[in-house]
């Protein structure tokens, strides 16, 4: 079966923005892969990737350095709407823009949307 490894996020700052990703839901940074241009940080289930603005050359995708708009949504799956509830305030301190407060949708998950410090867009997820 195929699967997931990781979702890679182009960042402005990859020390803050994988910080504000690991403090809030508690994932650890993988060393071993760290550089001057990466941080990757373990879900637990799959990876986030953050990538310096020099990794578009690097990937020969200097056409898309300038792009702007919503290009991903990461979706961060917690154990219970309690932990939605709670999330969404520390997230706010730490920096991000609720869009979206927790709801429950049509497809019965509760779940917030946000924008990250650097307007990339997550949600904070429970499956109900």
């Amino acid at each position: 079966m195929n699967t997931l490894s990781y979702v890679n996020v182009f960042a402005r700052d990859i020390e803050a923005l994988s910080g504000f990703y690991a403090q809030l839901f508690g994932f650890e940074e993988i060393q071993a892969i760290r550089s001057p241009i990466f941080r990757g940080l373990d879900t637990g289930k799959s990876c986030i990737g953050f990538n310096a603005p020099e990794a578009y050359a690097l990937l020969g995708l200097e056409q898309f350095a300038d792009s702007t708009g919503a290009r991903f949504l990461l979706n961060i799956d917690v154990a219970s709407q309690a932990e939605v509830d709670r999330l969404v305030p520390l997230a706010v301190a730490s920096g991000a823009t609720l869009v979206k407060a927790p709801y429950q949708t049509y497809y019965h998950w509760y779940q917030a949307v946000l924008l990250d410090p650097e307007q990339n867009i997550f949600r904070i997820n429970f499956m109900c």
